[in-house]
């Protein structure tokens, strides 16, 4: 089992690799070029580097991930592609996406982009707080040691 961060914006980074690195698990994280870090260089964290396309990280994250893996990201529609692979995919903000909540999830950022797309004004992503990492924390942690 390996875990896969499609990592350009993921603020739990550092959540995840001390977890991960806790329970002995791999972590790749996947990021464009104009991302490049030395920081990314520790023990038991890849770093793969993807052109900086719109999908490109996406692209390279179901390139690599088999059944079982942890995909880490806020993409929907990366999520449904790790969840038609059989990949456990998880949210940054605590919550695990699946069969039952992806169409869900897509349909209302359809909605909300065609309601932009005619002038309309939709509200964004609430700010990423510190509750919502404790939350993806222990929704990690148990999803890890669940796998194993």
């Amino acid at each position: 089992m390996k875990i896969y961060v499609d990592a350009d914006a993921c603020p739990v980074k550092k959540t995840i690799i001390s977890v991960a690195r806790e329970l002995n698990v791999p972590v790749v994280l996947v990021k464009s070029f104009s991302h490049f870090s030395h920081d990314d260089e520790q023990p038991g964290v890849e770093t793969v580097y993807v052109d900086t396309g719109a999908e490109a990280a996406d692209y390279r994250i179901m390139q690599l991930a088999d059944p079982g893996d942890i995909i880490v990201t806020q993409d929907y529609g990366l999520a449904s592609l790790g969840l038609s692979k059989r990949c456990i995919v998880l949210h940054h903000k605590g919550f695990t996406y699946t069969n039952q909540n992806i169409d869900h999830l897509l349909q209302t950022r359809y909605m909300n982009a065609m309601a932009r797309k005619s002038g309309k004004r939709t509200r964004g992503p609430k700010a990423f707080s510190h509750e919502d990492e404790m939350k993806f924390r222990d929704l990690f942690r148990k999803t890890l040691e669940d796998a194993r």
